[in-house]
């Protein structure tokens, strides 16, 4: 879907600037141009896109819907199998998050959604078949999934709506505000649309700052970090290796078909395929470049709970694993 992006990177990096092929700056610097580009296009048509949902569909309603009706944790599960078809990494997962929150969609299944698109993705799936095979593929799946509805339904026992940002709470407060004018007035898509580009622009100026430097940080750890530097933390004799896996997985950034070439070099070097796929996890779901983006819509406390459930769901999913397999 993206292969444009990746060429115009290359052709910056390699043809413009002629930087060298393999070399830290050049991948450092290929990686910031391409996830960028990648982002900030999806940010825009996403956002656009739920501008046009939201100015349609009252907010109230759906928000009334998913809390009034005991859907029995169906809803968390909904939401972690649509974050199964988004084959967003964890950056380009928060502009939806945005969206599903300002569309009044409860903080937990929102998180469900975070937690899992990430994970899970018919790249990562079709990668993980070539790999590991049809079992621990499924195997995979499954776990990432109820990994997120799990992870969803903790976040929203702890009611944590109240750490969201200023910025996210008059985000909500003026879609209401929109919607109701829509709503009375009844006006058609032509006359929807200004308000709806006005919105786009003031989140696009609120969150790009954030994405940029996100990026550039996941960037610099792509591109400088070597693989093998973890490694030996992560043998079969070290009672820790999972939860040490999880933790040092954290600043790395990749998405899951990024990262998985590097999963099966650790499982054919004899790293327990536990302790690999709780890496695996760590690199894709938890992401300092992923806190820095989240930081626009949820205050530092929000953001340490969130990460410290998916943490302990991610050590008990690699122990789970090393344990079946």
């Amino acid at each position: 879907m993206f292969d444009w992006i990746q060429k115009i990177a290359d052709w910056v990096v390699f043809d413009v600037l002629h930087l060298e092929k393999g070399k830290h700056l050049a991948e450092a610097l290929n990686f910031f141009i391409y996830d960028t580009t990648k982002i900030l296009l999806l940010l825009f048509v996403i956002i656009f896109l739920m501008g046009i949902v939201n100015s349609y569909f009252p907010i109230d309603k759906v928000r009334n819907y998913l809390s009034r009706n005991k859907l029995y944790g169906f809803e968390y599960l909904m939401a972690s199998l649509f974050g199964v078809v988004t084959p967003f990494c964890s950056c380009s997962s928060v502009p939806l998050f945005i969206g599903f929150v300002k569309g009044g969609i409860p903080l937990g299944v929102t998180f469900a959604f975070l937690v899992t698109s990430p994970l899970v993705n018919e790249v990562a799936i079709g990668l993980f078949v070539g790999l590991f095979g049809v079992k621990m593929t499924a195997i995979y799946v499954i776990s990432g999934v109820l990994l997120g509805t799990i992870s969803g339904v903790i976040l929203q026992k702890l009611k944590l709506e109240r750490f969201l940002t200023p910025w996210v709470q008059n985000v909500l407060a003026n879609a209401q505000k929109e919607q109701d004018v829509f709503l009375a007035e009844k006006q058609s898509f032509k006359q929807r649309l200004p308000v709806i580009w006005a919105e786009v622009l003031n989140i696009l100026k609120g969150v790009v700052p954030y994405v940029i430097v996100g990026i550039a940080l996941g960037g610099l750890m792509h591109g400088y970090i070597p693989e093998g530097f973890f490694e030996q933390y992560m043998s079969k004799d070290n009672l820790f290796a999972v939860p040490l896996a999880t933790i040092l997985a954290v600043p790395m950034y990749s998405n899951a078909s990024g990262i998985l070439p590097v999963v099966q070099v650790l499982v054919a070097k004899g790293i327990p395929i536990g302790t690999a796929i709780a890496f695996m996890m760590g690199v894709v779901g938890l992401s300092l470049p992923e806190a820095m983006l989240l930081k626009k819509v949820m205050t530092l406390k929000l953001i340490g709970i969130f990460f410290g459930v998916v943490t302990i769901c991610i050590i008990i999913s690699g122990y789970l694993f090393n344990i079946i397999l």
